[in-house]
């Protein structure tokens, strides 16, 4: 029995070691699994850390996510070791206190892990995690996620796409996190945007969100970012363009480095850009960088000078009459200002005003009799500044030329570089051998220089030195290679040897600078006489010289033809005319001498016809009423954003209709927001949106006269004369209960107008019903009336001046003012409304029919392509269009693209036949008309249209600038251009503008954000027109107009024949 037990209780042990054995053997293989896992993740973890760099920033929430990435694998691993320790603890005999190392005692006292083997391996994983840990903190960059309430929306996007890559944050979770940080109005649209898409049962996933986010706070889809980086320019520091410069060049797409190299360089400060371009950068951040390095060098060498120092405080000095015949006591008249870099900094920081150093503000003006001129130079190489010195005696220091190289501060002034003679400058005439050369005596100059040209006609010879720039005040240098020695010249007497350097020089031999003048010590000079007394030796010396040419004004027209052909254009004389400042400046005069004398003696019979209103016209009967659908609700819209600098001109120019009573403070429950729109002078054009009130307003429909129609009444004439009207609208009064809804708000008040305002639906009809009732004995009979263009005719001069007559003294009779610089005046020929009148008859203005008889050859199969595709929109207007076209089609044909006599006959023939009037209808009024425009990268193209069928084309390209603008912006120009050139056919009646881009389809109804929006809406109010949109494809004809090649402006009115 006994026996038996103890077998029984052998067999109990042997199981028990077996199964602990086994046991023990399982949980050694988990061991080196969990072993095997920490070192994959640890190497997965450095592999990571090496993709994305070393980073030193820590971030609280980076560091959160990474606990809760590592710790949910952490945790993962301790609880396979808690279970692990479980099973040693509780799931093994509780007798077992040896180790493995021990001598074996018994079956039951032996275990495959003792307590302290588990401690001690406990411990080094315990170290390995710290090192681990410690190792991530030092390699992981750790980020603070980015929030987002506003502001630039790419910058917060980009940083967020940078935190997800480093914490390798899942799809799924993106939305989740990044919807997390958004604050303030961004997070309410977020909550919005979350309850949108849940119900209408839509996946917000990351890309739609990005999607989403980008329409909401991104910038609008009519910016023209590639028009923004075309035109960037450098205003301040160089690192604040590359800033700018950066930022849109990462808006923009499709532009090579070629083309942003250029950009970027073109757009530096001249003499930067310069300087850029000698080096030849053939990478964009090569340039970048180079131009930061030249203008930091710049900045540090700027030294203050003695003469800058006498400047530095120094404001520009009115000129005044001089009372001595010498510049002993007052300084010369015109003198030119030198004002370095820093003066110049100076004066815009303190506010002050270039002209006459007082406080400059808006609006501000000189003082009369003030004129002044400025001459900027750089503060490291000032010129001499003995032009402006008040020494009694305008005495030239003498300077030690040791210390200063001719390489580091050679200067020619303008004067000289040009030839151009100022009163602080003598030109005369002196000798070299034989020859005569005309000479400069210039102390804005600091050596002597002689012109190439001058130099090969004497016949000296230049010997070459190391090359060196001169500096010219514009900031421009001129290298200059060569020198000629000991030049001996004869100036009125008196001998001189003098070194020259070779320079290049306009209508000027030879300049006498600093170099030259210092050698001879004191000059007296009297301007007055124009004269200079010196001594050379003991003897005095007077030299007389060339008095300047008087200064006339010259014309836009004369100075782009000089320039063209050369010539420089180097100063601007700046007219200041009499009258207190602020009061009313006298009008320039029309200069009426190519007049006949009849005509001037009629014009000044009516002087106050010609004259600029200065009081608000009379209450008339065809004051202007606003009648609107429900007189209930007012319309008010709120004022725009403006920039700083448009806030200023906006109260400049409501404080000057408010001195001519134009406008007056308002209380109204209406208002409009204003524009501002930039004219071709620079000038702003004061506008007022008036599209929600015209919606609301019921529509005019007074009968306007037709084109074909007035035409027709100048039979016979011979002699004519076009009036326009001086702001015609504003001639005419508003109804008194009505002027509140002219109603208009700015940034700084809130205003109504007394007269008829611009961009009023009704205007036009209110306008041309005044003329009509103004002439209403008159009309046709001797004077027809389109709005604010009014035509006399008649069959004799004498006939045409009582008539003239008749039409001034109603005009006077009735307080309207006409603009003599846009009428023409007893003409046997002149253009109206698009047409020209003579005794012949009336025809079509020459120039518009070259659209379709100039086309030019097409040069490959694609603009081929394009002028078949529009003759071949109307080819059932052409009979035998497809024989007429079979050449030309089949060098449509693989290879076949070839010019021979019968095709470039088909095509001259084709383009005959698209002028007949088989093809292009006349026009008739009392049907709509259609205008359909296009817009490519090469021009713009309409055509003017009624029932589908051609009345004219027109056609025109586009120049760099414009093929910089967007594709809203191009297409725009088309519409406004179109709407401008058939003006006649157009005003007055609701029309439809057909086009492929669909953003224009709301211009009625959406908010002004853009200048583009604003220059190019402003040229449309007035007008009656819907919008259609027809895809690109479906509008063949304008499509091919605007990439027709050739002819940079190319219009066509493709009526054949006078009028009915």
């Amino acid at each position: 029995m006994e026996s038996g037990g103890d077998s029984n209780n052998q067999k109990i042990i042997e199981a028990i070691e077996g199964s602990s054995a086994r046991l023990g053997n399982v949980l050694d293989k988990l061991m080196e699994i969990l072993t095997e896992m920490r070192r994959e993740s640890n190497a997965n973890a450095e592999r990571q850390e090496r993709r994305n760099g070393e980073r030193e920033s820590n971030g609280s929430d980076g560091l959160r996510h990474e606990r809760r990435r590592r710790g949910s694998r952490s945790g993962r691993e301790e609880t396979f070791e808690r279970w692990a320790d479980g099973i040693h603890e509780e799931d093994r005999p509780r007798g077992y206190e040896g180790e493995e190392s021990e001598p074996q005692r018994s079956p039951l006292h032996r275990r495959p892990y003792g307590r302290r083997e588990r401690e001690e391996r406990r411990r080094r994983e315990e170290d390995d995690d710290r090192v681990s840990d410690r190792h991530d903190r030092i390699r992981k960059p750790k980020i603070d996620f980015p929030t987002f309430g506003g502001g630039d929306p790419y910058e917060w996007l980009d940083r967020v796409e940078q935190y997800f890559l480093v914490y390798e944050i899942p799809r799924e979770e993106k939305v989740t996190l990044a919807s997390y940080h958004l604050e303030g109005r961004a997070n309410r649209w977020w909550r919005w945007l979350r309850n949108l898409y849940a119900r209408e049962g839509n996946h917000l996933g990351w890309m739609e969100f990005m999607d989403e986010f980008l329409k909401q706070w991104g910038p609008s889809p009519t910016i023209n970012h590639h028009g923004q980086l075309a035109k960037l320019k450098q205003e301040g520091k160089v690192h604040d363009y590359i800033d700018q410069f950066r930022q849109l060049q990462t808006m923009v797409e499709g532009w090579s480095e070629e083309a942003l190299l250029g950009t970027f360089v073109d757009g530096l400060k001249p003499w930067l850009s310069k300087e850029i371009k000698l080096k030849q950068p053939t990478k964009l951040q090569d340039a970048m960088r180079m131009a930061e390095i030249m203008d930091q060098n710049t900045f540090h060498d700027r030294r203050p000078t003695k003469e800058s120092s006498h400047h530095k405080d120094s404001k520009p000095l009115p000129m005044k009459p001089q009372k001595s015949a010498t510049t002993t006591s007052k300084p010369p008249q015109n003198e030119v200002r030198k004002l370095n870099r820093e003066e110049l900094q100076e004066y815009i920081k303190k506010g002050l005003c270039f002209k006459c150093g007082n406080k400059w503000e808006k609006g501000h003006q000189c003082k009369p009799g003030q004129s002044f001129a400025i001459h900027l130079v750089s503060s490291e190489d000032e010129a001499d500044t003995s032009a402006t010195s008040s020494s009694e005696d305008s005495t030239l220091d003498e300077e030690d030329e040791a210390t200063r190289s001719a390489q580091e501060n050679a200067e020619v002034s303008l004067h000289a570089l040009s030839g151009v003679q100022r009163p602080s400058t003598m030109r005369m005439m002196a000798w070299i051998g034989r020859h005569e050369v005309s000479l400069l005596v210039d102390n804005g100059s600091s050596h002597n220089f002689i012109n190439p040209d001058a130099l090969r006609r004497i016949g000296l010879k230049g010997v070459a030195i190391e090359p060196f720039d001169v500096k010219i005040a514009s900031g421009d240098r001129l290298q200059c290679q060569s020198i000629v020695k000991d030049v001996r010249l004869n100036v009125q007497g008196v001998r001189i040897v003098a070194d020259l350097h070779v320079l290049q020089l306009v209508g000027l031999d030879v300049v006498l600078g600093n170099a030259w003048l210092r050698s001879i010590g004191k000059v007296i000079t009297d301007y007055k006489t124009m004269t200079m007394e010196f001594k050379v030796g003991t003897k005095k010396k007077l030299w007389t010289a060339l008095h300047p040419k008087e200064v006339r004004p010259c014309e836009a027209n004369l100075l782009e033809r000089l320039c063209r052909g050369g010539a420089l254009c180097l100063a601007v004389v700046m007219a200041n005319q009499g009258g207190a400042a602020g009061g009313p400046q006298p009008q320039p005069s029309e200069d009426m001498s190519n007049l006949p004398l009849q005509v001037r003696h009629l014009l000044e019979a009516h002087q106050k016809v010609l004259e600029q209103p200065t009081h608000l016209p009379p209450q008339r009967s065809f004051d202007h009423p606003i009648r609107l659908k429900d007189e209930s609700k007012p319309i008010n819209v709120p004022p725009y954003r403006y920039a700083h600098f448009q806030k200023g001109e906006i109260e400049r120019q409501v404080e000057e209709m408010m001195k001519q009573g134009l406008i007056r403070p308002s209380t109204s429950p209406f208002f409009s927001p204003v524009l501002l729109v930039r004219k071709k002078d620079g000038s702003w054009r004061f506008c007022t949106d008036y599209r929600a009130l015209n919606e609301a307003t019921i529509k005019d429909r007074f009968p306007i006269p037709t084109v074909d129609e007035m035409l027709d009444e100048l039979h016979g004439a011979r002699y004519f004369t076009r009036l326009d009207l001086r702001a015609g609208y504003h001639q005419i009064r508003m109804k008194e209960e009505d002027i509140h809804k002219t109603a208009f708000r700015t940034h700084s008040g809130h205003y109504e107008y007394l007269v008829m305002p611009f961009g009023l639906c009704n205007a036009p009809s209110t306008f041309q019903a005044a003329m009509n009732k103004v002439f209403k004995l008159h009309l046709r009979k001797f004077v027809i009336v389109f709005f604010d263009d009014i035509l006399v005719y008649s069959k004799s001069k004498e006939e045409h001046m009582k008539h003239l007559d008749q039409v001034l003294s109603i005009l006077e009779e009735h307080n309207f003012y006409i603009k003599p610089s846009k009428c023409a005046f007893m003409q046997e020929e002149l253009e109206y409304l698009g047409h020209i009148v003579s005794g012949q008859g009336v025809r079509v203005d020459s120039r518009k029919i070259e659209a379709m008889t100039d086309w030019p050859l097409p040069k490959d199969i694609s603009a081929l392509r394009g002028f078949l595709g529009l003759t071949g929109y109307y080819r059932r207007f052409v009979r035998d269009y497809g024989l007429i076209a079979k050449p030309l089609t089949n060098m449509l044909k693989k290879d076949g693209f070839e010019w021979t006599p019968t095709a470039k006959q088909a095509f001259e023939e084709l383009k005959r036949a698209m002028t007949q009037t088989l093809v292009l209808a006349l026009p008739n009024f009392s049907q709509p008309f259609e205008v359909y425009t296009d817009a490519s990268n090469e021009g713009i193209g309409a055509v003017l249209a009624q029932n589908k069928r051609p009345l004219a084309y027109i056609s025109k390209a586009l120049g760099p600038q414009k093929k910089a603008w967007s594709t809203y912006a191009r297409e725009m120009l088309a519409v406004v251009h179109a709407v401008k050139i058939w003006r006649p056919y157009l005003l007055g009646r609701r029309f439809t503008i057909v086009t492929d881009q669909q953003a224009l389809r709301h211009l009625l109804t959406q908010k002004i954000v853009t200048p583009d929006q604003q220059k190019f809406l402003v040229k449309l109010l007035g007008f009656e027109y819907d919008i259609v949109y027809q895809p690109g494809k479906e509008n063949k004809v304008a499509d091919a107009l605007s990439r027709k090649e050739g002819s940079p402006v190319l219009d066509a009115s493709l009526e054949d024949k006078g009028p009915r």
